[in-house]
C-alpha cells in the first residue's frame, strides 16, 4: 500500500511524515529569510536555497536592495521557482499582478478588503474559487511598507493539520469533507457575480500529492457545516490562530522583500499609511506549486477567468 500521511487510516506514515516535518521546520521567522541580490535573476545558490524552505515550510521570504515598482519582479521570480499560470482574478491587472493598496474611491477594489488599511483576518487565498481553481502558491512582493502598522503573521497549513490531527483526528475528517465550508454567492446589480462555493477545508492535491487548505477566518458570508465535529474543529483552529503558537512566524515586510509561498495561512494588521508614499505590494497568484514543475525560461501564462 502506498504510504499517504493524510490518509487517518494509515497512522504509522501519518506519524512518519510528522516527524521529519517538525525536525525540518524554521523554528523563527528569521529562519525563513534568503537575501537574494535581484529577485528577478537569481543565482542558483539563491533559487535553491528558496526552493529548500519551500519543501520544509511551504514558504520563504526572500530579501534584496532591489526597492523599485516593478510588477515584472513577482512574475520573474515565480517563474524561477517553477509558478507559471497565474491566475487573473476579476480585480487584478490586465498582467495577472495586483497592486496592493488602499484603493482610491472609484471603482470596484475599495469593496474589498485587501485594498483598505483595515486587518484581514487569518486565511488562505482564493477560498472563494472552485476546486478546479484552487490558488496553490502566492508571491508578495513589498514596494513601500505602510508608515506604520501592516506587520504579517504566517503560518504553514500542515503545522495547522498536524497541530489539528494530534489534537483529535475526527477534527480532519470533518474538514475533508466536500460539504465543509460554503462561501455563499456574491451578487451584484448584474445578478450573481460569483456563484456558491462548498468544499473541504483541507485536501490533497491529485497531482503532486501535497496537502491544500482552502480556510478564512471571516464570520460574515461564509457557513459551516452544523455537527459536532465541524465546530470544534473550527474552535480549534480559531484558538490556535489566536494564539502564541510556536509556528505562528510575525514579521513585516520592508522594501525589496517579499513572501513565496505554497498558499499559507495568512493575516495582515491594520495600517495608516504615509499620504506621499502609500503602502504597496504586488501579488501573484498561482494554479501551481513551488517547484513542481520548474523550467528556467518558460514564460508565464495568463489564466483569466470570468
Amino acid at each position: 500500500m502506498h504510504d499517504n500521511p493524510f490518509d487517518l487510516n494509515q497512522r504509522a506514515a501519518y506519524e512518519r511524515w510528522r516527524d521529519t516535518k517538525r525536525a525540518s521546520h524554521p523554528r523563527r521567522a528569521e529562519d525563513l529569510v534568503v537575501d537574494v541580490a535581484d529577485p528577478r535573476k537569481l543565482s542558483d545558490a539563491e533559487r535553491n536555497r528558496l526552493l529548500a524552505l519551500c519543501a520544509a515550510a511551504n514558504m520563504a521570504i526572500y530579501r534584496s536592495p532591489v526597492v523599485d515598482a516593478d510588477k515584472a519582479i513577482p512574475r520573474l521570480l515565480g517563474a524561477q521557482l517553477g509558478l507559471h499560470r497565474l491566475d487573473a482574478n476579476w480585480l487584478a491587472d490586465e498582467d495577472g499582478i495586483s497592486p496592493i493598496a488602499v484603493a482610491a474611491d472609484k471603482g470596484d477594489r475599495p469593496a474589498f478588503i485587501p485594498y483598505t488599511n483595515r486587518p484581514i483576518k487569518w486565511h488562505t487565498d482564493g477560498y472563494y474559487h472552485p476546486q478546479e481553481r484552487q490558488i496553490l502558491a502566492m508571491v508578495l512582493h513589498c514596494v513601500r511598507r505602510a508608515h506604520s502598522g501592516g506587520k504579517s503573521a504566517v503560518m504553514d497549513h500542515e503545522m495547522a493539520y498536524i497541530a489539528l490531527r494530534d489534537a483529535n483526528p475526527d477534527w480532519v475528517h470533518a474538514l475533508m469533507q466536500p460539504d465543509a465550508m460554503t462561501i455563499p454567492e456574491r451578487t451584484d446589480e448584474d445578478g450573481v457575480a460569483r456563484a456558491e462555493q462548498t468544499g473541504p477545508v483541507f485536501s490533497v492535491d491529485a497531482a503532486s500529492g501535497a496537502l491544500h487548505m482552502r480556510y478564512t477566518a471571516r464570520t460574515r458570508s461564509i457557513v459551516w457545516k452544523d455537527d459536532a465535529p465541524t465546530r470544534g474543529a473550527v474552535a480549534f483552529l480559531e484558538q490556535l490562530l489566536a494564539g502564541d503558537h510556536a509556528h505562528v512566524f510575525r514579521l513585516t515586510l520592508q522594501p525589496g522583500m517579499g513572501l513565496v509561498c505554497n498558499n499559507v495561512l495568512h493575516d495582515r494588521a491594520g495600517f495608516v499609511d504615509d499620504p506621499k508614499q502609500p503602502r504597496l505590494l504586488y501579488r501573484a497568484r498561482y494554479l501551481d506549486r513551488i517547484g513542481e514543475k520548474y523550467v528556467q525560461n518558460q514564460p508565464a501564462a495568463l489564466v483569466k477567468y470570468a
